[in-house]
């Protein structure tokens, strides 16, 4: 059996909505930025079955991975995406012109493209711009081309990278604004940080500003019932329900990895007591210990931030009590000090950089991974329940909101 999860349909349905997008998808085509905490499967789903099917709905797709390389220029890495796909189409009987010839109604030269382009000078002053690079490739392919950037957020914060966006931008004007273009220009912006790669679509400096924002849709049930067919040979007897088994995938964050941990375990646990008693026993032990691991770094992070990161754990929704004459007298009655309106926004700004927090819209933030937020309010109640000087996680949660 395979040991790869193929998500079939949600390619299907995602490739269909990007390249033939009905009347209320058309936002798309500024582009598709999706966000989500890490190791829930994004960059898997993005080689082993997005770039497939839009492979095979007859796209050109480019692909530029920022984290392989986080100190690199960010525009060397996609330039270097963009030059070798360019350099592959030009190549006699390349995998890639014979991919394309096979889906294509054009009758194509075996001997490749010719493009009128200088590669040596591509993204070079005074050489060929990606603009133009991307509109000869999709005046010459005739087909729709989509550009897929991984950890996107590698972009924010230094010149090249917002010069890098904003080139794209120009790239996507230049040909999907051509009344009957051959094809279109598409951009797909992934990452991990979910509160900077928010911050590319509703800032109004950003390139993107305006693109569509989703949040990346993890794994469900069927995952689980892949996971446990597979498992059955290793684990035998100790094989838990289904159901059991979902549940702790949730509580692990729908992470993969968590649940082939927690599987592991109940491989070597005491085979006298069932499976379905053990996991949940064993899934507390691992959440603790990543939620310690998750959470050590907010200690680095200062008292205030950690005063603050708690505040938005204990409320129910995206917290916008942060900054009230309650919220501030709080924070400086457990801190021992005065604290301003500027300093909790400093300390949200570091919470934000440290991708513990995002910024839903003004005044109001969420903790970027749902599994971070439960292991910090588990650790609320646990002290609420010690030390019975300590407020309750209710009262904590309406004094958030």
């Amino acid at each position: 059996m395979s040991l790869t999860y193929h998500r079939t349909v949600l390619a299907s349905d995602m490739a269909r909505q990007l390249l033939q997008p009905g009347a209320l998808e058309q936002t798309l085509q500024s582009g598709l930025f999706l966000s989500g905490p890490r190791r829930v499967g994004k960059t898997t789903f993005l080689k082993f079955d997005l770039i497939p099917e839009l492979e095979r709905r007859g796209a050109i797709v480019m692909y530029a991975d920022l984290w392989a390389q986080p100190q690199a220029n960010p525009a060397d890495l996609l330039i270097t995406e963009v030059r070798r796909t360019l350099e592959d189409l030009g190549a006699p009987h390349s995998a890639l012109l014979s991919r394309l010839k096979a889906i294509s109604h054009l009758e194509l030269a075996a001997a490749g493209f010719k493009f009128g382009l200088n590669l040596d000078k591509l993204g070079k002053p005074g050489g060929t711009t990606l603009a133009e690079a991307i509109t000869e490739l999709v005046d010459q392919v005739r087909t729709d081309v989509v550009l897929i950037v991984d950890e996107v957020q590698h972009t924010l914060g230094t010149q090249q990278g917002g010069d890098l966006l904003f080139a794209l931008k120009a790239a996507r004007e230049r040909v999907n604004m051509r009344p009957g273009t051959p094809g279109r220009f598409i951009f797909i912006g992934t990452g991990s940080h979910r509160a900077q790669v928010q911050e590319l679509v509703i800032r109004g400096n950003q390139a993107f500003q305006g693109a569509e924002s989703r949040p990346f849709p993890v794994l469900g049930e069927d995952y689980v019932q892949f996971m446990l067919d597979q498992s059955r040979s290793q684990l035998q007897e100790m094989t838990p329900s289904l159901g059991v088994a979902f549940a702790a995938f949730q509580q692990l964050g729908y992470k993969p990895e968590e649940l082939i941990k927690a599987f592991q375990a109940l491989r070597a646990a005491d085979r006298s007591v069932p499976a379905d008693t053990q996991l949940p026993i064993i899934v507390n032990a691992l959440k603790v210990s990543t939620g310690n691991i998750e959470l050590a770094r907010l200690d680095q992070l200062g008292g205030l931030a950690s005063e603050v990161f708690s505040r938005i754990c204990a409320a129910q929704d995206a917290t916008k009590g942060l900054f009230s004459a309650r919220a501030l007298s709080d924070y400086s009655h457990a801190l021992g000090r005065d604290v301003s309106v500027t300093d909790v926004q400093s300390a949200l700004l570091a919470l934000s950089d440290a991708n513990l927090v995002m910024r839903k819209d003004h005044g109001r933030y969420e903790v970027t991974d749902p599994f971070v937020k439960q292991a910090r309010r588990d650790q609320l109640l646990y002290r609420a329940s010690d030390s019975p000087g300590l407020p309750e996680l209710g009262e904590a949660r309406r004094d958030a909101e």
